[in-house]
């Protein structure tokens, strides 16, 4: 008798993840092979193949390591438990790592809780990282940029090829909601990524996470969950009113599916997956456009960027005032059509705040963008 449906969808939805990790690092080895051959290619760096995910480092053990950001919660110890079993069929290490955000009494105690679940599923290495949360862009922006940067910190650490993240359809549905709200536009209504980047030793590290579970339903891996006799945390503050996700959870979506009957959630998730395609193509442009609307100097020249089809030029200005350290996560669309009006609807005005203490501002015909 095989295992339950929940936990043979979860697994394989793991294995299928972990297949492609290990077919971007046959990539990454063949690309690094090629380049020893090539002394005029351009050196990447230490550990850090043009295929995006680093090489697994040298030691004891070489298999290569895949971590889960695990909270506790029901959605990441199903992912916990799937990747414990496919993992070592795959010749894959498999660890775990809890953030601890310190926002509640005994944040603490809950996190060694969870590390010694990590470590009943026989993930190693499995450890909790504290972490002090600051209050740009609001509380869940904060939180969430703090513990990205402490998964990051760790991946690099350990020598991780991928983080996996328990995210769900459920969450992608209320990711495109709340990006509808704010008015973000079409990026926004892409939701999250199957794969996605972080940051490391200081430089970009493309397709370190994964999200195995955009595809299952939050009930699935609970009940994934219930079946393995698996515990699970329920954090309060996702049931706490006082968060826009928490309202949007228990009061948006019941809403919305009492409106318009069911398979809102379904919908929503592939409405992101079609924004997306429609957004990775005009990142890619903005990515070329912006090699050419430069002057010798590097600076965004005014003129060039009006001649821009208004799509390309807000995400051409979206990548100018990111790099310069403005938050992506704090950065709405309103921040980049204030931007966007130096160019198109000059009058005179003054510099632009935007957050992460970042200017923008014409001057001379050149668009400035720098932290200050």
């Amino acid at each position: 008798m095989g295992p339950h449906p929940a936990v043979a969808a979860i697994r394989l939805a793991v294995r299928r993840v972990l297949h492609d990790v290990l077919t971007d690092l046959d990539q990454a080895a063949r690309d690094r092979a090629a380049r020893a051959t090539d002394p005029e290619t351009a050196a990447t760096g230490p550990g850090r193949p043009a295929g995006g995910i680093p090489a697994p480092t040298s030691g004891g053990d070489r298999r290569p390591l895949v971590l889960v950001a695990c909270s506790g919660g029901a959605d990441s110890m199903a992912l916990a438990s799937a990747l414990a079993f496919e993992a070592p069929k795959l010749g894959i290490r498999a660890g775990g790592i809890t953030v601890d955000h310190g926002l509640q009494p005994g944040s603490d105690l809950r996190a060694g809780e969870v590390v010694a679940r990590m470590t009943a599923l026989r993930l190693e290495p499995a450890e909790s990282v504290a972490v002090t949360v600051g209050r740009d862009g609001g509380p869940e922006a904060a939180a969430r940029d703090a513990r990205y940067a402490a998964l990051d910190a760790a991946a690099e650490r350990l020598g991780a090829v991928a983080v996996l993240l328990g995210h769900t359809r459920d969450d992608q549905a209320e990711t495109v909601l709340l990006g509808l709200a704010r008015g973000s536009g079409i990026r926004s209504l892409s939701g999250m990524a199957e794969k996605s980047g972080g940051i490391g030793s200081g430089t970009a590290a493309p397709g370190r996470y994964r999200r195995p579970f955009l595809n299952i339903d939050r009930q699935t891996a609970r009940k994934a969950c219930m079946v393995q006799s698996l515990a699970v945390w329920d954090d309060p503050h996702n049931a706490d009113p006082a968060y826009t996700r928490s309202r949007l959870r228990h009061e948006g979506l019941p809403a919305l599916e009492k409106a318009l009957g069911k398979g809102v959630v379904e919908a929503l998730a592939r409405t992101a997956q079609l924004s997306r395609d429609d957004a990775d193509a005009l990142d890619a442009w903005a990515v070329q456009a912006d090699r050419t609307v430069r002057d010798e100097a590097g600076q965004l020249e005014c003129a060039k960027l009006y001649a821009l089809p208004p799509a390309v030029r807000r995400r051409v200005l979206r990548r100018a005032v990111v790099q310069a350290g403005s938050p992506a996560g704090s950065l709405f669309a309103r921040h980049i059509e204030e931007v966007d009006r130096l160019i198109t609807g000059w009058r005179g005005q003054g510099a632009i705040n935007l957050p992460g203490r970042v200017m923008a501002q014409r001057q001379g015909g050149r668009l400035v963008i720098r932290q200050g």
